[in-house]
């Protein structure tokens, strides 16, 4: 504005504005709405024409004979609007007066014809995908379903269309204004080599907490307080991994059973902060609270992951709910069967997401855009990647999705994880992904559980994956990086429960411990469950510090979850994805015990010394072979005589092997082009039952050894450090690990 005058002016014409809609509210007939534009979608408040303040609502909804937006008051009236204006099958408006903290949802007009796969049906309030903010929770009463849900003959219940209004049952978007520039924040941009995730859940990982407010546990300003924050930089890991934070619905058959769904991987609104996680409250303060979270975590060098959920809905199949995408645009959002009655299914979670589609693959790529470029995220961990990879029906590693990604100057920057595999048919694809992408690794996870639990025919398996899994990703570029390494994650048991029971006890869920995995690849130790026994909870620490220091000592991007550092227990549930309570809350009154306190210790002392030692955290394969007229070579395995690996000794059973990692010979420079040289170091797994004699390689491997690490002792804050000639035997303890560096 030029003038004074001009500003008082503008002003009147908002507070005019502002009076037309709260006029209709009222009851006054119509709400103006102006053409508006159709980009970008959502609910974005600008400035709109003569500087009247306004809000621009745009929505995709290709098939659909007329669009209406309704907006709502504080005591939940609703007040309606065509949107006249459609433009490349986007419906759109500009309404004067609108302001941020406005709800709103839509209803869309179209043919109720579910054998062709059409679903509109007015009755029903439909969130935006481009909510920004949600206020209110999903219900699931009968309202809330397209179709009669109580129909007596329940083989058509969902061909049978439910009349009656949803609006009072379902939360309503909600009209965010934010223009944070991001100018005081800094990301830590940690590369992949050097990184260190930990995977956590908002909720589960504050609500007992004891130096975080009452009020804020269970929140994103819970994450972001200082004691949360202490802790992480404590560990020394790199990067949090956030369970779903999108917006997502409990599922019926739990809120039945008074359960909900903790973990989140049910998600409604694709670029909404999940409401529940705010302590500052949902008519778009949680969105600001988000970013305040991230800033907090950015300042202590911690970047940020989403686990994020583009492969399936909320909406479930054809008797799920009508919460969004399914009455704007069913065909146009979800896979559907030759049967246009019934959705493809490769996610066991009723439907599937088309991302062949350009507008859902628009929807996909618009949220992830947002959440890196206006929420500050760090990267993404994309649950069931391999059915977002699909093109009409198989897998394709050429896929529009991967294709856009790859060339997206955004996205492409990012750290990118799939989860390699979905539910149907040739949907394992562990390895397949492209450059750009790492993997979690679950035949990393499979060969270590096996090894420790002494079930390994041989050690083969275990060369590849402590070694970075060559033989799974070394082609197209890719770096040992692209291997995510885990023992444990959010999905099965923690890693206590991994030495604790054997057989699932997951009937605090509901579901007479059907659900759940049976493949647990576990070891009690003896005894089922908690024991009094002292020798077995001596054997099963032991155990803990076997797996830790396995994998953070192995080549790769390793994972920790949240508590795991600390001896967390899930009491032998392997699938506690309903249980917001004491069982997925961590405990931290476990650091009040002396035994889990050595735990954490070790594992914040192994992360620092994979962070002092690039030789643990290498960025391009082994070659094993030799770099020096000695012989000497970068990677190299031993038996328990000292002598190198055969054909024969990798196909032998054993119970233990030698990894000896050169430090000499590290690929790639500093930042100033330097060589980087490293100390050397030999890693002993001995996964047997009793000592054995362990032969240490003699000249040109090493003079001497020094001992740095024993997972045999209890207390881990002081390391040995003890000499030992080579060429002669040291006796490894019975079930662990010892890490020697290399004297010359």
């Amino acid at each position: 504005m030029s003038s004074a005058a001009e500003q008082e002016a503008v002003a009147e014409k908002r507070t005019a504005a502002s009076a037309v809609v709260s006029g209709a509210r009222r009851g006054t007939p119509g709400v103006p709405v102006w053409p508006g534009a159709s980009t970008p979608l959502g609910a974005r408040f600008r400035v709109g024409p003569e500087g009247v303040a306004g809000t621009n609502f745009a929505l995709w909804a290709a098939g659909a004979e007329a669009v209406e937006l309704c907006l709502f008051d504080d005591q939940g009236r609703e007040t309606r609007a065509r949107l006249t204006e459609l433009t490349h099958e986007i419906w759109h408006g500009f309404v004067p007066g609108v302001m941020p903290g406005q709800r709103y949802g839509y209803r869309v007009h179209g043919r109720w014809d579910p054998w062709t796969g059409g679903r509109w049906n007015p009755a029903k309030l439909l969130l935006d995908p481009y909510a920004r903010a949600v206020d209110g929770e999903f219900t699931l009463p009968p309202e809330v379903y397209g179709h009669v849900r109580d129909w007596p003959e329940q083989h058509v219940a969902d061909t049978v269309r439910d009349e009656r209004d949803s609006a009072p049952f379902v939360p309503k978007g909600v009209v965010v204004h934010d223009d944070d520039d991001w100018a005081d924040d800094r990301r830590p941009k940690t590369p992949w080599a050097d990184s260190v995730i930990y995977e956590l859940h908002v909720r589960g990982f504050t609500m007992r907490h004891p130096e975080i407010p009452e009020e804020l546990r269970g929140t994103y300003a819970g994450l972001a307080h200082p004691a949360a924050i202490e802790h992480l930089v404590k560990l020394g890991v790199t990067a949090v991994e956030l369970l779903p934070v999108h917006q997502f619905a409990h599922e019926d058959h739990l809120l039945r059973r008074g359960l909900k769904n903790h973990w989140g991987y049910n998600s409604v609104g694709y670029f909404a902060p999940h409401a529940a996680y705010a302590a500052s409250g949902t008519r778009g303060q949680q969105v600001g609270e988000f970013k305040r979270m991230v800033r907090a975590l950015h300042a202590a060098g911690i970047e940020v992951i989403l686990d994020v959920v583009y492969n399936h809905t909320a909406e479930a199949g054809e008797l799920g709910p009508t919460l969004s995408l399914k009455g704007i645009d069913n065909r146009g959002y979800y896979r559907l069967q030759s049967d246009a009655r019934r959705y493809a299914d490769y996610t066991g979670c009723g439907n599937t997401l088309h991302v062949v589609q350009p507008q859902v693959l628009r929807l996909i790529t618009d949220s992830l855009r947002y959440w890196v470029t206006e929420m500050g995220v760090d990267g993404f961990r994309f649950d069931l990647a391999a059915a977002l990879a699909r093109s009409m029906h198989d897998v394709d590693m050429l896929s529009p999705f991967l294709a856009v990604i790859a060339q997206d100057p955004v996205l492409r920057r990012v750290k990118l994880i799939a989860e390699p595999w979905d539910v149907g048919s040739g949907g394992y694809q562990v390895g397949a992904f492209p450059p750009l992408w790492t993997e979690w690794n679950d035949r990393y996870r499979n060969a270590v559980r096996d090894f420790w639990r002494h079930a390994l025919p041989d050690v083969r398996e275990m060369g590849y994956r402590l070694s970075g899994s060559s033989d799974l990703y070394a082609w197209g570029g890719r770096r040992p990086y692209a291997s995510v390494n885990f023992v444990t994650a959010h999905d099965g048991f923690t890693l206590r429960d991994l030495v604790s029971y054997e057989h699932k006890h997951n009937e605090a869920n509901g579901e007479g411990n059907r659900d759940g995995t049976n493949d647990n690849r576990a070891w009690n130790c003896g005894a089922e469950g908690e024991s009094g026994d002292e020798r077995v909870r001596s054997l099963r620490r032991r155990q803990l510090r076997n797996l830790l220091t396995t994998l953070l000592l192995s080549t790769g991007v390793p994972m920790l979850v949240a508590g795991d550092e600390m001896g967390r227990t899930q009491r032998g549930n392997n699938n506690a994805y309903c249980q917001d309570n004491e069982i997925s809350w961590v405990d931290w009154g476990l650091l009040e015990d002396p035994g889990w306190k050595n735990l954490f210790d070790l594992t914040a002392r192994l992360i620092a010394l994979r962070h002092d030692h690039p030789v643990l955290r290498r960025r391009a394969f082994f070659s094993g072979r030799p770099h020096s007229v000695d012989g000497l070579r970068d990677l190299a395995w031993f038996t328990p005589r000292g002598t190198e690996m055969t054909e024969r000794d990798w196909y032998a059973p054993a119970a233990t092997l030698g990894m000896y990692l050169s430090g000499r010979d590290i690929p790639g420079r500093d930042e100033r082009g330097a060589p980087i040289i490293d100390d050397s170091f030999l890693a002993v797994l001995h996964a047997g039952d009793r000592p054995t004699p362990f032969v240490l390689p003699g000249p040109p491997w090493a003079e001497r050894y020094e001992l740095v690490l024993d997972t045999s002792t209890e207390d881990q804050s002081r390391p040995p450090l003890t000499s030992h000639p080579s060429a002669v035997p040291l006796t490894v303890p019975a079930r662990s690990v010892l890490l020697l560096r290399v004297l010359t």
